[in-house]
């Protein structure tokens, strides 16, 4: 059985497989492509003269095996078998049609770049590379899937990179053994330290500027082919409040918008709970005044005030994800007037308070305020768990709970980083960009805990005093 009978035999069953004999001069070629993934205009203009003419074929490569050609021309590559030569080539075909290159929807940026990753790795792969001509920027493309043979880049620069986490995300990635990589998530889920922690333990990002913030930090960037979003490793808790935002202003500004974002993220997670405790344990605790105005409001409501935050919190939850699986015109009708609607239906019916309406409103505002959309959904699924203990056993409950989590937070690990660093272990060094940003001039080191090789990222002693 000659080649072109065993890509016939490989193929078959696929209608865009094409295999046509072109004869050019005295020499007759065999064309095999996909038709879905080749034009045919582009045969036509540009393989037909290369062909013809002998010196233009420095484009084409040769081809040893047969599973070579298979996976050339699933790649949307043209395979060309010379009769005369007896040798079969290879050229690249126009590629399969990719989105082009547009701001993100999902990382806005009030100042700094605008583009965003697109679902092609090369694509993506420019975007980084544009911004760092260096060759001390590694890639490391591999396949990953059993079928869907997958392109997976690793990316980071070589001199900064600690090589014990390089190797230790090798590791991790050579160990895949799955049918089919559909996107970044699959990966994600694959090569996190503990599964079942509700934080991440990767990052993503559609925005290649931040990717080689993250690259210059000593961090790993990986890439997947058909996935806009790339991710990052390792990562700390504290990256969770970070936003690219924070970099392009100054310092003051940087520092309290990320106040900002903590102060809301703790609200999100504890206050309806705090709500709860304080209304069916502690009522002592709350002023006077405002104990009569909430007793009132809450004569009529026949729930205690467990279910009636239980209620709430769902309904939003409910709201919140059906705006989102909805068209996007329609999904944001349905998150303002469904909550309006509801909210304002509920408390007339006497089901619950217009005070927990509020608190409800409050939570709701301050969990947009996480800009990792991961890790605001993990503090949302958290809320349930603080309300149910703050309901059973009041303030003590909360407290646990809260403890709770500081402890799984401190035990868990991102490819061997502690990801509560640098509060535990303590590295004041680090503090200058956790809670608040710093100067720049003072994040003239990389950080610590990642032990990057080279640990100075500027040197100051250029610029003059006074400026």
């Amino acid at each position: 059985m000659n080649w072109e009978q065993e890509l016939a035999e490989q193929m078959s069953g696929s209608s865009d497989y094409v295999q046509q004999q072109l004869r050019i001069g005295e020499n007759v070629y065999t064309v095999c492509y996909l038709e879905c993934l080749v034009e045919a205009n582009y045969i036509q203009d540009e393989i037909v003269e290369k062909l013809a003419d002998p010196a233009c074929r420095f484009p084409f490569h040769t081809l040893e095996t047969t599973p070579e050609a298979i996976e050339a021309i699933l790649y949307g590559n043209l395979v060309i078998y010379s009769h005369a030569e007896q040798v079969l080539y290879v050229a690249n075909g126009t590629g399969m049609e990719t989105r082009n290159v547009q701001e993100s929807e999902n990382e806005s940026s009030l100042r700094g770049p605008r583009d965003g990753f697109v679902e092609s790795v090369s694509t993506n792969l420019s975007l980084i590379r544009r911004r760092y001509p260096d060759p001390e920027l590694k890639v490391d493309i591999r396949q990953i899937g059993r079928r869907t043979k997958t392109k997976v880049a690793l990316a980071y620069i070589n001199g900064i990179v600690n090589p014990v986490i390089l190797d230790e995300v090798k590791t991790r990635l050579s160990t895949m053994d799955i049918d089919g990589v559909m996107d970044s998530g699959t990966v994600e889920q694959w090569i996190e330290d503990s599964w079942y922690s509700p934080f991440p333990q990767t990052q993503y990002t559609e925005s290649p500027a931040r990717v080689l913030h993250m690259l210059l930090e000593g961090r790993i960037a990986i890439i997947v082919d058909g996935s806009p979003f790339v991710l990052i490793v390792p990562v700390t808790f504290s990256m969770l409040f970070q936003a690219p935002d924070d970099y392009y202003e100054r310092w003051m500004i940087g520092s309290a918008i990320r106040i900002i974002r903590i102060t809301g993220a703790s609200i999100a997670l504890i206050l309806p709970s705090l709500y709860i405790a304080l209304i069916s344990y502690h009522p002592g605790m709350i002023p006077t005044q405002l104990a009569l105005t909430i007793s009132a409001a809450r004569a009529e409501v026949p729930f205690p005030s467990f279910l009636e935050a239980v209620f709430m919190e769902a309904t939003l939850e409910m709201l919140r994800e059906a705006g989102l699986r909805l068209p996007k015109i329609m999904g944001q009708t349905i998150g303002i007037v469904g909550g309006l609607v509801i909210g304002q239906s509920a408390v007339e019916a006497g089901i619950v308070s217009p005070v927990l309406v509020i608190v409800v409103a409050i939570t709701a505002i301050s969990s947009f305020l996480v800009p990792a959309y991961n890790g605001a959904i993990a503090l949302r699924l958290l809320r349930f768990p603080l309300m149910l203990l703050a309901g059973s056993l009041g303030l003590f409950g909360l407290i646990l709970g809260i403890l709770a989590i500081l402890a799984h937070l401190v035990s868990l690990k991102s490819f061997g980083i502690n990801y509560f660093s640098p509060l535990v272990p303590y590295r004041p060094s680090d503090w200058k960009d956790m809670f608040v940003r710093a100067p720049l001039p003072y994040l003239r080191d990389r950080p610590e805990i990642l032990h990057p090789q080279d640990k100075k990222r500027m040197d100051l002693h250029k610029r003059k005093k006074g400026w």
